[in-house]
């Protein structure tokens, strides 16, 4: 065993690890803080498949302004001193289980071809002729334009919500 994968396995257990962690915390501040070590070592992750770009927006985007958002809501909602019991029972096991076939089946049909097109690599050709920025922006910029600014204008509901709550209870 190389060093790089001793280095994988160390990111991805500690990925795990983190995620398990963040998701059976009760205190939000604790479960955003372990959010953030999942965040990096994904990033790690990233950097061990020579993907230095998406390792770079994971960490600037993901643990830098995402998650000082969601602190700066906890916190302005003052959700770190009353803990609630979990809501999550049974049913959600076989719900969370069954989501994830489904996204590994969609990971396997975009990594290794289609029904109509077996054996077909969807990514690499795209990859190969645009580079790994275009491949993402294109879409996203032109058939998911409206979906990406609706998701700007539900985030800033969700602030401007936040603050009305937190000054209704203040």
């Amino acid at each position: 065993m190389d060093l790089s994968q001793i280095v994988f396995y160390l990111f991805a257990g500690v990925a795990v690890a983190s995620s398990l962690l963040m998701v059976t915390r009760k205190n939000p501040v604790y479960a955003a803080l372990y959010l953030v070590v999942a965040l990096f070592s994904v990033a790690g992750l990233f950097v061990l498949l020579d993907a230095h770009f998406v390792a770079a927006l994971q960490v600037l985007i993901y643990a830098g302004a995402i998650l000082v958002l969601f602190l700066f809501v906890i916190m302005l909602l003052n959700l770190g001193h009353t803990l609630e019991p979990d809501i999550r029972g049974r049913f959600w096991w076989p719900f969370a289980a069954g989501l994830g076939l489904v996204l590994l089946a969609e990971l396997v049909a975009v990594t290794r071809g289609t029904p109509e097109r077996p054996g077909e690599d969807l990514l690499t050709p795209l990859l190969q002729t645009k580079g790994a920025v275009a491949t993402v922006a294109e879409p996203l910029f032109q058939s998911y334009v409206v979906a990406l600014e609706v998701t700007g204008v539900l985030l800033l509901v969700a602030m401007v919500g936040a603050v009305v709550i937190a000054k209704r209870k203040a």
